[in-house]
């Protein structure tokens, strides 16, 4: 009989509902009783899914927000071990734009033992901070550095809990005074350097955002390819058309030919520049900014190569 393994933080809310929910599934698609594996604060992840894999179970299911989930994904990638999802996160921004059920643990548990297998790519970020230590990270969402880490940094947990996403508009305001824009040197797919100014640079592996947010419209989570956007307002009042971008003209105007084509007339403008490729090296030459991935901060950095790796991670989803 295959076997799962579920991967959760014990002290959630729900851990009797998908307790219950994972016996009824294992019932109905004759799986022998799964291998229960708990997260940590030394460990959210990625060490469980290797100890799933060398326990030879034929699934994983990661029950949790972004963090955890990309945890998960991380030891996961490359094995051909499909992940299931149980959106219990503040975002949920991967399960999402995958179309799973939000706010159905039920459902969630449906799809993670009988939905469909995807392959879907992963972002790999390899950084170094400045006293010359390298870490690596797995990116399934979107990846950053500049204000939006700020912002990451900034939000209080206790209102994230709270009101979820939202947090992160209060989080925003309070990083936005003291988030001055940097130099950065960068160089997409080998080419030659260049030199730009940003408030923040972004690396994604899917384009929505909560809020009916496009902040990369064409970007595709298993096109093997990274996107990447510089946001380059030039003043406070520039952030304005930041966010009509990602908010109308994203979400609305691109809809259609005719505002496509209205879009593409009008020239656009230079608070967002737009980049696509398989690997971009970004270098802060004036000193560490701050770095995020998937929603968590993970501190300052002064240089990150992002790289794409195709169809690394295989993702149960509902068709």
């Amino acid at each position: 009989m295959p076997r799962a393994a579920i991967i959760s933080n014990p002290s959630k809310d729900g851990i009797r509902r998908l307790r219950e929910a994972v016996a009824h599934a294992e019932r109905r698609q004759g799986f022998a009783p799964s291998l229960w594996i708990d997260t940590s604060a030394d460990d959210p992840g990625v060490g469980q899914a290797r100890e799933a894999v060398e326990a030879g179970v034929s699934l994983v299911v990661a029950a949790g927000g972004d963090g955890t989930v990309r945890a998960v994904a991380s030891g996961l990638r490359g094995t051909g071990v499909p992940l299931g999802i149980v959106p219990a996160g503040t975002g949920n921004l991967f399960a999402r734009n995958l179309q799973l059920p939000v706010g159905d643990l039920a459902d969630a548990v449906v799809v993670a033992f009988s939905g469909v297998d995807r392959a879907v790519d992963v972002v790999v970020a390899e950084v170094e901070r400045a006293d010359g230590s390298e870490e690596a990270f797995a990116s399934l969402v979107v990846a950053g550095v500049g204000i939006d880490a700020a912002m990451i940094q900034k939000t209080n947990p206790t209102l994230k809990r709270r009101f979820g996403w939202l947090a992160y508009v209060d989080g925003g305001f309070r990083a936005l005074p003291a988030s001055a824009p940097f130099h950065l040197n960068y160089r997409l797919d080998g080419a030659h350097p260049r030199r730009a100014r940003a408030s923040s640079v972004l690396i994604a592996n899917l384009g929505s955002l909560p809020g009916n947010i496009e902040l990369i419209p064409d970007a595709e989570y298993d096109d093997g390819k990274l996107d990447v956007a510089l946001l380059q307002p030039r003043s406070v009042f520039g952030w304005f058309f930041v966010w009509w971008k990602v908010g109308w003209e994203n979400v609305v105007m691109r809809r259609s030919r005719l505002g496509r084509r209205i879009v593409e007339r009008s020239g656009g403008r230079t608070e967002i520049v737009y980049l696509r490729g398989r690997e971009i090296t970004v270098e802060m030459p004036d000193g560490p900014e701050e770095f995020e991935v998937d929603g968590d901060g993970f501190g300052e950095i002064v240089r990150a190569r992002f790289r794409v790796e195709p169809a690394a991670l295989i993702v149960r989803a509902a068709e």
